[in-house]
């Protein structure tokens, strides 16, 4: 059964960005309640609580989710696609958090309905500082509605 409290879902396949993430958000204390997914397929387990999720309850809900668009299995543009797409699910805010600056993945992503779409920045310090920003702002200073 699964009865953890998630407020973040982080999806990454990269482990290093991965290690970088996890480690600026516990050394701000913003990780105690966070999931990683590291596919996409993973990341629409945990979020429509199938497979190995299935216990979770859906209404449990996500204060945000931080999501790479290069991922396996499901990129991440689909996986932002059933997130928006689904009523039970389209008001979790996601945060796109990737390499690509192509405008096509840009546009697409705020046509499907995005809160924010950041690239990662490649220095180190860079990118600690911004996913420390990230988890400050969307876990502890934005509203998200009650209904």
């Amino acid at each position: 059964m699964f009865d953890q409290v998630v407020e973040s879902l982080l999806v990454e396949d990269n482990p290093n960005d991965l290690e970088l993430a996890l480690h600026a958000l516990k050394r701000n204390n913003l990780a105690n309640h966070i999931q990683v997914a590291r596919d996409g397929a993973g990341a629409l387990e945990f979020v429509f609580c199938t497979g190995p999720y299935a216990d979770r309850k859906i209404e449990a809900g996500l204060r945000v989710i931080l999501l790479d668009l290069k991922l396996p299995k499901v990129d991440g543009i689909e996986v932002l696609r059933r997130i928006k797409g689904d009523m039970r699910t389209r008001k979790i805010p996601v945060v796109v958090l990737t390499t690509s600056q192509q405008d096509r993945d840009i546009a697409e992503c705020y046509a499907l309905g995005v809160n924010s779409y950041i690239t990662k920045p490649v220095d180190f310090e860079q990118f600690t500082e911004a996913v420390r920003q990230l988890g400050f702002y969307w876990l502890l200073l934005n509203q998200l509605p009650t209904e």
